[in-house]
């Protein structure tokens, strides 16, 4: 029986072979990098970001579009590329979970994960049983696909400082979070539906969970060790060694996790190692956020790519009007109902609880599990695939077209002023108290 998912000679020698050219994807990568590069500025005007950009555009050069980006759903391409994207993200989410900020502000967040999160899986399985006819352990995969959010479809609530802090804060860690959390249920129900009869779910918990914690907190704590501190650390490491040290820290647990028996998680091991090493050593983290900004947004570009070459018109209106109905249910009532029942008997207002209910938009992180799922090869992973799609494209586009009006009509409520023309002084707003 195989319970962790991990790289093996058996998925690869069945999968379908990528016949797209490494050189005409790095074409295509650089020039998107380029052309991203100089609309930039356009873009962060307009209602879309450059992850709608790369997306689109891998749909129109892709298996939908003109196939100059033919990668195959099952290439051990798409597979492997998924794996280093999670490692990567995963590790830069974990490193975020500060002690400190977790400590102060934790009682919103922690609703949002602990109640949220589940009831909007449930709610989107239900409707994927009921309204599409996938059966149980296929919606209850797609419900935990689609169960995270990602703070980068709505970039104007997060980043805008006028927004109320409690609202910035509550749902940048929760997005931050919600994706170390999802993983477990998203690798366990891949799990069961690739091995059905043989799978254990105690046997999955004992050595997939359990060892991957174990493997995450004991790794990090011995990278934590061999980097010097305090002012030997500045006199003889540059900062961005100390960036790429980190960055091996995340390959190295996930290597030594999945490579060394008794196997665990390696995806479970990152990002809870990553915890454990921004709790340990706070220098690291700081290099690491300052510096390798870069390598993550390249990463995430690429997945954005794929992602888009993947789908085909056909594969995401497969099951027609059900579909489409899912996307209703996901991003209408699922998410609004969930975080209504976590944040109730809060203090928070009606309009701020509304607010926050809306902003849950589907992105990175939803595409780079249904990538792994689809790698996977599990039975019906493609339907779970453009299902799951569909509902990033339709989320791409709403929360893009609402979080700069919607952030706006918020400032206006809490009745903050706009930010001051150069030179002319004016009366310090301040954070709202969270």
């Amino acid at each position: 029986m195989r319970t962790s998912l991990r790289p093996s000679s058996s998925v690869n020698s069945l999968a379908d072979s990528s016949p797209v050219s490494l050189e005409t994807v790095l074409l295509v990568f650089g020039g998107l990098l380029m052309v991203g590069a100089l609309v930039a500025g356009l873009v962060r005007r307009s209602f879309l970001s450059l992850a709608a950009l790369f997306v689109v555009t891998g749909f129109v050069l892709g298996d939908g579009g003109l196939e100059v980006l033919d990668f195959g759903a099952r290439s051990g391409f798409v597979h492997d590329l998924a794996i280093v994207a999670l490692v990567v993200i995963l590790f830069r989410d974990g490193l975020e979970v500060e002690a400190e900020m977790l400590q102060r502000e934790w009682h919103l967040p922690f609703r949002k994960l602990v109640l949220g999160m589940p009831i909007t899986g449930a709610v989107v399985a239900a409707a994927a049983h009921w309204i599409v006819g996938l059966d149980w352990l296929e919606s209850a995969l797609l419900g935990a696909l689609l169960s995270p959010t990602d703070p980068v479809l709505s970039s104007s609530v997060v980043t805008n400082p006028r927004v109320p802090r409690i609202v910035r804060h509550s749902l940048n860690l929760e997005s931050g979070l919600n994706d170390g959390l999802a993983l477990p249920a998203v690798l366990a129900f891949t799990a069961a539906l690739a091995d059905e009869q043989g799978f254990v779910w105690w046997k999955f918990v004992l050595q997939d969970v359990t060892l991957g914690f174990a493997f995450g907190i004991a790794l990090a704590w011995v990278a934590s060790k061999l980097m010097p501190r305090g002012r030997k650390l500045t006199d003889s490491i540059p900062a961005h060694a100390q960036s790429l040290y980190a960055l091996g820290v995340a390959f190295t647990i996930y290597g030594v996790t999945v490579g060394l028996p008794p196997e665990g998680n390696g995806f479970i091991a990152v990002f809870v190692g990553a915890i454990t090493l921004g709790i340990l050593r706070p220098d690291l983290r700081v290099s690491f956020e300052n510096r390798a900004d870069d390598i993550v947004e390249i990463v995430k570009l690429g997945i954005f790519v794929v992602f888009g070459a993947l789908l085909t018109a056909d594969g995401l209106f497969g099951d027609g009007w059900a579909a489409v109905a899912l996307v209703f249910v996901t991003l209408l009532i699922a998410r609004p109902v969930a975080i209504w029942i976590a944040l109730a008997g809060t203090s928070l207002d009606t309009a701020t609880k509304g607010f926050m209910a809306w902003f849950g938009p589907k992105g990175v992180a939803t595409m780079t599990f249904s990538l792994f799922v689809l790698g996977e090869g599990v039975p019906g992973a493609e339907r779970i695939f453009n299902l799951a799609a569909l509902c990033v494209f339709a989320s791409v586009l709403a929360h893009g077209l609402t979080d700069t009006p919607g952030s706006e009509w918020l400032i206006r409520r809490e009745g903050r002023p706009a930010p001051a023309r150069p030179g002319t002084p004016r009366r310090p707003a301040g954070d709202a108290p969270a």
